[in-house]
């Protein structure tokens, strides 16, 4: 950027300042969370406006990311629940079920529902997925 390290963003703060997209915003809203260090991290949908890219290499890098700290991460996507420790689903104001993906799969329960149900848009006619 033309002022580097000295640009402002957004316009309600500099009328010169630079309108970043909300994926450009949810990248920097993480990189302040490896920056700040914080022992606890809450990160809701951290991913929900991103390329396709840019999430795998968050849900690759996750574990170096967080580090040591603990980390509460809601989504909505739930192929991005597999790198978790473990996995609360909430129904109706409570919670439904809490495990790891493998057993929560092997429950047969809403998580599985929900995880099928997504895996739907990944199925060709014959119902096997895209590889």
């Amino acid at each position: 950027m033309e002022k580097g390290i000295g640009t402002c963003l957004y316009k309600n703060f500099d009328e010169l300042g630079v309108e970043i997209s909300v994926g450009e915003a949810q990248k920097l809203c993480l990189a302040k969370v490896i920056y700040k260090d914080a022992p606890f991290i809450v990160l809701d949908k951290p991913t929900a406006s991103l390329d396709p890219i840019s999430e795998h290499d968050i849900y690759t890098k996750f574990n170096s990311i967080v580090g040591t700290r603990t980390a509460v991460y809601i989504s909505h996507r739930l192929s991005s629940c597999r790198f978790c420790d473990e996995i609360t689903v909430m129904e109706d104001d409570s919670v439904a079920e809490r495990g790891s993906h493998e057993s929560l799969i092997e429950a047969c329960g809403v998580y599985k529902a929900l995880w099928e149900a997504q895996a739907e848009y990944y199925k060709d006619s014959a119902g096997d997925l895209y590889a």
